[in-house]
């Protein structure tokens, strides 16, 4: 249907307007679907072409010190024990882990941590503890195809003394990764 309204005049041109619009279908209005207000992270981790990240500290967790004693934890087996006067306390401990990736071409590479003890000192004081020696999970040295993805873990052995001052004791190392 075609009007021409160019021969009328405004009031009938508003008037055949006015029409038309009550020809229109009438219903109620329908709202779009809203998705709910969420947020996401979004993360990623840019490695060198051969490097690790460390995923988690190696955490004695709470000891009671009654006489010396040890706290040895095992990367292999990812365990934990106790020797001498020295008791665990709870679950919170864990070993130090790691994960790392090789390049865009097949490597070997070799993982290096200290073979000196590693000294831990007690926050607000001058009491140490020592950590000797740090265990490496599996091998040193691993062959690993181009993009490969490899992880381990780092235990040792807390020395306790006798005597050892109540406190929080915390001391860090150096793990490293090499290849030719």
């Amino acid at each position: 249907m075609i009007f021409a309204l160019t021969f009328y005049s405004a009031w009938m041109r508003f008037l055949v307007f006015l029409l038309l619009l009550a020809l229109l279908p009438v219903g109620p209005a329908a709202a779009a679907p809203v998705a709910a207000a969420t947020q996401a992270t979004a993360r990623s981790v840019i490695t060198a072409p051969v490097s690790i990240v460390k995923t988690s500290d190696l955490d004695f967790g709470l000891i009671v010190v009654g006489a010396a004693g040890t706290v040895v934890i095992d990367p292999n087996a990812n365990s934990i024990a106790t020797t001498g006067g020295v008791t665990r306390v709870g679950t919170l401990w864990n070993a130090a882990s790691f994960v790392g990736a090789a390049g865009g071409s097949a490597v070997v590479v070799v993982i290096k941590i200290p073979n000196q003890p590693v000294i831990l000192t007690r926050q607000g004081g001058i009491e140490t503890m020592s950590v000797s020696p740090l265990t490496l999970q599996g091998q040193n040295k691993r062959s690993l195809a181009a993009l490969e993805s490899f992880s381990f873990r780092v235990g040792g052995t807390l020395t306790v003394a006798a005597n050892q001052v109540e406190g929080v004791y915390t001391g860090t190392f150096d793990v490293q990764i090499q290849y030719p």
